[in-house]
């Protein structure tokens, strides 16, 4: 009696998911289709974002090679071209590889390309907050007290790793110009800072205790 029973119960649960799969079975279908489309055009995207790096990295090393060559002007030109192809990794060191190399004189140019990588390049925090802050370094020479402090405000107003850097840089200038007291209150920020960079720590120790020591 209790086979018998199983049995029944067996072939009526059998039963009811074969009519749930009729009864939905244009749903289920179009699930199915649904997740291979995702998975294939997640595929399909990752196939193209590579073959996108892949060309800018080819750009970058031809430009590097055209250089070596003594081509500059085609140097120049792909490079400006690839870091506005706003790659998170080739577009910095094509602007770090045309300062270091003093490829682009006009300063206003240059600037314009930093806030290429600023502003409209996905980068990770703290990678955006070293531009911002190589930035500020490029800058210092020329620029006033407002516009230096308005280009590291991000860094100076975070908790980055580059907050002590950014601090010291603005201590520093304000030193060389002879502004004592604005100088002396920046390198002080640098002690209140959790986990500052060990080196810029000392730097400013000794400034503080050779230079403004009472």
């Amino acid at each position: 009696m209790d086979e018998e029973i199983t049995i029944i119960n067996e072939k009526t649960r059998n039963e009811k998911i074969r009519e749930f799969f009729i009864q939905n079975k244009k749903i289920l279908i179009s699930g199915i289709l649904c997740l291979i489309l995702i998975v294939l055009g997640f595929y399909s995207f990752q196939i193209y974002a590579d073959g996108q790096r892949k060309i800018i990295s080819d750009k970058y090393n031809g430009a590097i090679i055209e250089y070596e060559k003594v081509k500059k002007d085609k140097t120049i030109s792909s490079m400006r071209e690839i870091i506005l192809d706003k790659d998170s990794t080739y577009s910095p060191l094509a602007l770090y590889f045309l300062i270091d190399n003093d490829l682009v004189e006009n300063k206003k140019e240059v600037n314009e390309l930093f806030d290429v990588l600023i502003n409209k390049t996905s980068l990770e925090t703290e990678i955006k907050n070293l531009i911002i802050y190589k930035k500020a370094l490029y800058n210092a020479d020329i620029v006033d007290e407002s516009n230096l402090l308005d280009i590291l405000s991000p860094i100076i107003n975070s908790n980055s790793v580059w907050k002590s850097h950014a601090l010291y840089l603005v201590a520093e200038y304000f030193y060389y110009k002879n502004e004592k007291t604005k100088s002396k209150e920046f390198f002080e920020q640098i002690f209140n800072i959790e986990n500052p960079n060990q080196d810029i720590l000392k730097k400013s120790q000794k400034r503080l205790n050779r230079d403004f020591s009472e």
